[in-house]
């Protein structure tokens, strides 16, 4: 059986027994955790292998899972600092900031990879300093720092096995307005947000980024439609102007942001005929079950070979990396940036 096109999501702990019966279907190609779906480490990694064992072909289990505000399991996982704690060293320690980021995707990574996660939806590669759910997730707000610092992140997350994810491309960073529950339109001319946005989005590419996740962004002077319903945006700009190989992810299909798509089948047809490789579709599993009803056959054997390349690497287990001395080190390190305030508990909206 081969990588269907959708990645769905889980309502708890446990897989229900229709949640059972779904994963068998042929268009399902991955799983999405969030924070209801996990308690401990031991249960998170019992419910991955069973994930994994109602399958011939290994899933892509995924997660969201940057550090700050977006990390979804927190009880024996370390806690993350938020990426712009390390644009803020930056501005004072260059090298200190390089090997921080590097710290944060590896430990991140290594983390995840020990429970059966194959993926993280990181880095973020937006401008920081005016979208309000950017936020700290950003690095920094020079598109050139984020490019240098997010490059030392996928590293860290390559050498723990893990392939890296840029987001939102070609950038939610300039615009106010939150896609979990508006509709953002960015105004600027294509001109403007090559100079600006894209630049992070392009060094990742020229440097090996192995998967992009497009905003649920309308850019008026480029393309009526969000960039992940945009052949322009995805294969014009994406594929053909700046050679991007790699995979593709929407973001979540439930989002207000993809309302324009339509309904929830007219959205996945719309995004897989942009060119995305796979659609998600989050905290709405009667959407889920109508595009699995209704979204017909689907063959696509270029985004098979993508797709099979998100698989994660390295297995390691938890005992293993617990005494490991670099992640160690690497926790400590990364505890020194973590602000005085409790975690944010997230939303499990956001990607």
């Amino acid at each position: 059986m081969t990588l269907g096109p959708l990645m769905i999501d889980l309502l708890g702990t446990e897989m229900t027994t229709e949640e059972n019966e779904i994963i068998h279907h042929p268009l399902v190609g991955g799983v999405i955790l969030f924070s209801r779906n996990y308690d401990s480490v031991e249960q998170v990694s019992a419910l991955i292998k069973k994930i994994q064992a109602n399958r011939k072909t290994h899933l892509v289990v995924a997660v969201d899972h940057e550090g700050g505000a977006v990390q979804r399991f927190r009880n024996e996982f370390t806690r993350l600092p938020a990426c712009a704690e390390i644009g803020k060293v930056y501005d004072h320690d260059t090298d200190e900031a390089l090997e921080l980021s590097y710290d944060l995707g590896w430990v991140m990574a290594s983390e995840l990879r020990t429970v059966g996660v194959d993926l993280s939806f990181a880095p973020i590669l937006d401008l920081g300093g005016i979208s309000r759910v950017i936020n700290d997730r950003a690095f920094h707000r020079d598109p050139n720092i984020i490019a240098t610092l997010a490059f030392a992140y996928r590293r860290g997350m390559h050498d723990s096995g893990m392939s890296a994810v840029g987001k939102h491309f070609p950038g939610h960073g300039s615009i106010a307005e939150d896609s979990h529950h508006e509709i953002p339109v960015d105004e600027r001319t294509f001109a403007e947000i090559e100079k600006h946005d894209l630049i992070p989005f392009k060094k990742m590419i020229d440097n090996g980024l192995e998967a992009m996740m497009p905003a649920h962004v309308i850019y008026p002077q480029v393309d009526k439609m969000p960039a992940g319903f945009s052949t322009f945006w995805l294969q014009e700009v994406l594929r053909k102007k700046l050679n991007f190989q790699g995979a593709i992810f929407s973001d979540d299909m439930s989002m207000a942001g993809a309302a324009v798509g339509g309904d929830f089948v007219e959205r996945s047809r719309a995004a897989l005929g942009a060119g995305c490789d796979m659609v998600l579709i989050c905290n709405n599993p009667e959407g889920a079950i109508q595009v699995l009803d209704h979204l017909g056959d689907y063959n696509h054997p270029v985004s098979q070979a993508r797709l099979i390349r998100m698989h994660g690497r390295h297995t390691i287990t938890r005992e293993q990396l617990a005494q490991d001395k670099n992640w160690q080190d690497r926790v400590k390190k990364l505890n020194k940036l973590n602000p005085d305030q409790e975690l944010d508990l997230g939303d499990d909206q956001l990607l």
